[in-house]
C-alpha cells in the first residue's frame, strides 16, 4: 500500500466536503458553503480525546465525539465530561467510548476495577450511574446519544437528508485498557460494521493517520481491508493524538487505498505546505488560537486527573507501548508525497468520497511543537475540526 504524506493544511475542500482544521479562535470557522437555494449543508463538529478536560467548541448542527472522554477511567471523570456535553450547544450529539473510559466498559471494569491504582475508594460504582450519565433523562434533554456498536439514524434538519451514523469504541489491544480486541479478532469484529454515513470508531484504520511518537502503525489492519467496502462519507477516529488530522478519500473505479500520514509526524519537510485538495493556497490566520486554561466551557477543576507536570503531560506521551508486534515502522511501497495539483483535476466528477478525520485533540508528536509554543488540549493544531457535508 503507497503511503502519501500530507502537508500541514488548514483547509480541505471538495464538491460535497469541507474540513476546516484550524481557524481564528477569535471568529471561529468560517460559515457554511452556500450555494443554490436547493443546496443544504450539515456541519459536523468533530471530538475525540478530550480526556476530561475542556476546550472552545464552535457551534454546528451535529457534535462527534470518537472517545477517551476520560483519562483514568473513573466515574467522577464521567461526570465531568458529561456535564460539558449537556451544555453544549449543538442540536445533535453523538458519542462513543475509548480505551481509558474503562468505567463505561462493565465487563471489563468488573473484572479489573480493583487493580486500577486511582480508585482507592474500595466502592465499585453502581452501573446504574454510568448508564444515567450517557442514556439517562439529562442525556436524553441534550440529544446526546451514546453508541456501542449500533446504528442511529436522524435529521438535523426538518425535512433534510436522514443522516445515518454507527459507533464503536473498540480498538486493538496494547496493555491493560478498556475496548480491547486482539488484532487477529478484528476481522470478526469489523465484519459487523453496515454501511453508513458516518463511521465512528475509536482507533484509526492501519497506516491511515496512525503513526505513533514510536514510529509504529497502531491501526487496525482489518477496519483499514474494509473501508472500500464500507466507504462512509465521513470516518472520524482518535485515539493516536500525534496522528491527528484528514485526509479526502476519493473512490474512483479501479483505484486503489493509499496509506495516509502527516508529513510532519513523518520528520519530513514539505515546500509550499498548506494547500486545499481543491489546489488553493490558503492562508494562515493571523491570530491567537486560545491557548489559555480558560475554556468557553468552563474549566474542569474536579477531574481526578493530578496535572500538576501538566508540561510533561502536554507532549501528549500518555500512552506509551502502542507498538505491537503487527505495528512496524518500515512502509510496504515506500512514501511519496502528496501532489496536489493531481488530486484537484478531477474534484468535481461522481466518485464517492471519504472524508478521513483523526480529531485527536490532545496535543502530541512534532505538530504539537510546530509553532515553538506550549499547546493546550484543543489549541492550536489540535482544535476540534468542522466538516461541512452537502446532504
Amino acid at each position: 500500500m503507497p503511503t502519501l504524506a500530507l502537508p500541514h493544511r488548514t483547509r480541505i475542500a471538495s464538491r460535497t466536503s469541507v474540513v476546516q482544521l484550524e481557524y481564528s479562535a477569535e471568529t471561529g470557522p468560517a460559515p457554511k458553503p452556500t450555494g443554490g437555494s436547493d443546496a443544504h449543508w450539515t456541519r459536523f463538529v468533530l471530538l475525540s480525546d478530550t480526556h476530561t478536560r475542556t476546550c472552545a467548541v464552535p457551534d454546528g448542527d451535529v457534535l462527534l465525539h470518537t472517545g477517551d472522554l476520560t483519562q483514568m477511567g473513573t466515574l467522577k471523570e464521567l461526570r465531568t465530561t458529561m456535564e460539558w456535553l449537556y451544555s453544549l450547544p449543538h442540536p445533535w450529539r453523538r458519542i462513543i467510548a475509548g480505551n481509558h473510559d474503562s468505567v463505561v466498559h462493565r465487563e471489563w471494569y468488573e473484572a479489573n476495577w480493583q487493580d486500577l491504582f486511582l480508585h482507592r475508594s474500595n466502592d465499585e460504582p453502581e452501573v446504574c450511574l454510568v448508564i444515567e450519565l450517557l442514556k439517562g433523562p439529562r442525556a436524553v434533554a441534550a440529544n446526546v446519544v451514546y453508541l456501542e456498536d449500533e446504528e442511529y439514524r436522524f435529521r438535523a434538519r426538518e425535512g433534510g437528508k436522514e443522516w445515518s451514523v454507527y459507533g464503536s469504541p473498540w480498538s486493538p489491544n496494547f496493555g491493560i485498557w478498556a475496548f480491547g480486541y486482539e488484532r487477529e479478532d478484528g476481522e470478526a469484529l469489523i465484519s459487523k460494521f453496515p454501511r453508513t454515513d458516518i463511521l465512528l470508531t475509536h482507533g484509526p484504520p492501519r497506516n491511515i493517520l496512525d503513526f505513533t511518537n514510536t514510529k509504529d502503525r497502531a491501526g487496525c489492519a482489518a477496519l483499514s481491508a474494509r473501508l472500500p467496502e464500507l466507504k462512509p462519507k465521513l470516518h472520524v477516529f482518535g485515539h493516536i493524538h500525534e496522528a491527528r488530522g484528514a485526509y479526502l478519500q476519493r473512490w474512483k473505479p479501479g483505484s486503489e487505498q493509499l496509506g495516509v500520514q502527516n508529513a510532519i509526524q513523518l520528520g519530513i519537510k514539505i515546500a509550499g505546505e498548506n494547500i486545499g485538495l481543491d489546489g488553493s493556497a490558503v492562508e494562515d490566520e493571523d491570530s491567537d488560537y486560545g491557548d489559555s486554561d480558560e475554556s468557553v466551557h468552563g474549566k474542569d477543576e474536579d477531574s481526578d486527573w493530578d496535572d500538576s507536570d501538566d508540561d510533561d503531560k502536554n507532549e501528549g506521551d500518555d500512552e506509551p507501548g502502542l507498538d505491537s508486534d503487527e505495528s512496524d515502522s518500515e512502509f510496504d511501497d515506500g512514501v511519496v508525497v502528496l501532489d496536489v495539483p493531481d488530486e484537484a483535476t478531477d474534484v468535481t466528477d461522481e466518485a464517492e468520497e471519504t472524508v478521513v478525520v483523526n480529531a485527536a485533540n490532545w496535543p502530541s508528536g512534532p505538530n504539537a511543537r510546530r509553532t515553538g509554543i506550549r499547546v493546550k488540549m484543543g489549541g492550536q493544531g489540535f482544535q476540534p475540526i468542522v466538516v461541512d457535508m452537502l446532504e
